[in-house]
């Protein structure tokens, strides 16, 4: 829950009130925007990128030979294999060589080729309507607390104004009561109705026995129980006694894809089995119940929601799977100072504790998407924009920064975008950075709308809203980006095996037909 930050910055820059909260409000608004990208982009993070290009060297270069051989062998006559056998027995040291270069060739090629990992089908939570937190009942109940000043209120209120949530997001049990109920056995009871509500969606769409998993991965940011939550699903579903689970936490918005690329590089190492991954975060006794304005920005835009992926590395599953996973790329700034604290976990000067925001979060943000789409381009852009962007570069360089870097048309190289819902300005920050099109981020504005930031799991509703509007064609490619507390930007490049359609209980089962919604600027 600590980092749908980018977002939050933005609004409370345009909704801040009255007091010592006037001050934070002008210090935010001065670094609301991400900053542009046409002004800088560093080469040592275009190398990195070309090292995964390089790294795969061998593999591009042995498949196109193997196809180039296989045409020239079936052009051959009869005539031409007897001359061949005649040469070959007058030729043994070079037949025996040529053999020997072929077999260290290919095992060399098999050894180290990644065994490819296929999502087989993801769940994402969608809790009851009694749960529902419409914009009056959030501040009618903000203010029976009587924990907030009216300046605090005021705040709120044009927060949620500007922060394009709807009316039909959720808020856990806890906080619907009056006073709320904030205790570890509520919390306990929200992430067992969010993970086993996924889970359960999930197993009973792909049939998949929980004995069957051979991995688990479970992250959630700020709530981490003892025993852990991974250790609460083994409980639940009983699974084998030899599963390699794993419990990530205090990772913030970005962990969705950090637990995946953990699962990934397991599924290298175990053969023929299934690896979960369960994103979650824990708003129950993470509500901040204080007056510092840069820690109430959370409460008005983390809402209950949570994910459940089953992934393979079964070469049967092709067959049934959703995606496979192309490329994943992190991207990590914490030994910067800035960057390390910029979002923080801590207490107020009333020993409430809450996450604080720091003015600097939007620059920090943006450096941080900077470089992890620097190192991305390079591995996803087709050669023609690569060309474009990295002689840019080289001339600007020459140059001493003189000319412009020309920036890549992600477009072409992605059919689909997730953008983490984290707030509604990063959103429109990174639709004008990256010269998208509205309905290239239609599917974050409506994940932000109907279910508000869900952290982590927030890049599988907008997956989900791409679905159900029928949009996923065979062969398209869906580019996952996540922010993290730390500071952290991830992401995830997925390619569509088949056209996909949604999957039953669906979290836009029973709501797609009213959207896209208009959104009030």
């Amino acid at each position: 829950m600590d980092q749908g930050g980018p977002g939050h910055v933005a609004a409370a820059g345009s909704g801040s009130s009255g007091g010592g909260g006037g001050q934070v409000g002008v210090q935010i608004h001065q670094t609301r925007r991400l900053p542009d990208f046409l002004q800088s982009v560093n080469l040592k993070y275009v190398k990195l990128g070309y090292h995964y290009l390089i790294s795969n060297l061998l593999t591009l270069c042995f498949i196109p030979l193997i196809i180039v051989t296989l045409i020239e062998a079936s052009q051959m006559d009869l005539h031409d294999i007897g001359q061949l056998w005649l040469h070959l027995q007058y030729n043994l040291v070079s037949v025996i060589i040529c053999s020997a270069v072929l077999v260290f060739g290919l095992t060399v090629y098999i050894m180290t080729r990644p065994r490819p990992v296929y999502l087989v089908d993801y769940a994402c939570y969608r809790p009851p309507d009694h749960l529902k937190a419409p914009y009056q009942r959030f501040m009618d109940h903000s203010r029976l607390t009587q924990d907030f000043d009216e300046s605090s209120l005021e705040f709120q209120r044009k927060i949620l104004e500007r922060s394009g949530l709807g009316e039909e997001t959720y808020a856990p049990e806890a906080m619907h009561h009056i006073p709320p109920r904030p205790s570890m056995a509520a919390a306990r009871e929200e992430a067992e109705q969010v993970m086993y509500g996924a889970l359960d969606n999930l197993f009973g769409n792909t049939n998949v026995k929980p004995k069957d998993i051979g991995i688990l991965v479970v992250n959630c940011s700020l709530f981490n129980p003892t025993p852990s939550l991974s250790a609460m699903i083994v409980n639940k579903y009983k699974l084998r006694g030899n599963i390699r689970s794993f419990n990530l936490g205090g990772m913030g918005c970005s962990a969705g894809v950090i637990a995946v690329d953990l699962a990934k590089d397991l599924l290298q190492i175990h053969r023929n089995t299934y690896a979960v991954v369960v994103s979650t975060e824990n708003i129950t006794q993470n509500w901040y119940f204080g007056n510092k304005k840069s820690m109430l920005i959370p409460n008005c835009l983390f809402r209950v929601g949570g994910s459940a992926v089953l992934l393979s590395n079964k070469s049967v599953d092709k067959r049934r799977a959703k995606y496979r996973l192309v490329h994943l790329v992190r991207t990590h700034r914490g030994a910067d100072d800035k960057a390390f604290r910029c979002v923080y976990q801590e207490q107020d000067d009333k020993g409430k504790t809450g996450v604080s925001l720091s003015k600097d979060l939007m620059a920090i943000a943006g450096g941080a998407l900077k470089t992890n789409i620097t190192t991305l381009g390079p591995i996803v852009l087709p050669i023609s924009e690569q060309l474009l962007f990295f002689s840019s570069l080289v001339v600007q360089k020459l140059l001493n920064g003189d000319v412009k870097p020309y920036i890549p048309d992600f477009k072409l190289a992605f059919d689909h975008f997730c953008i983490h819902a984290g707030g509604r300005a990063v959103i429109d920050e990174l639709e004008k950075n990256l010269q998208l099109l509205p309905v290239h981020v239609e599917a974050s504005r409506m994940t932000l709308h109907r279910f508000g930031n869900t952290s982590s799991s927030s890049i599988w509703y907008e997956l989900a809203y791409t679905e159900a509007k029928g949009r996923m064609r065979k062969g398209n490619r869906v580019w996952q980006i996540a922010f993290g507390s730390g500071f952290k930007c991830n992401s995830a490049v997925w390619e569509a095996l088949r056209n996909v359609k949604p999957s039953r209980n669906g979290p836009w089962e029973d709501s797609i037909d009213k959207y896209p919604v208009k959104l009030v600027s």
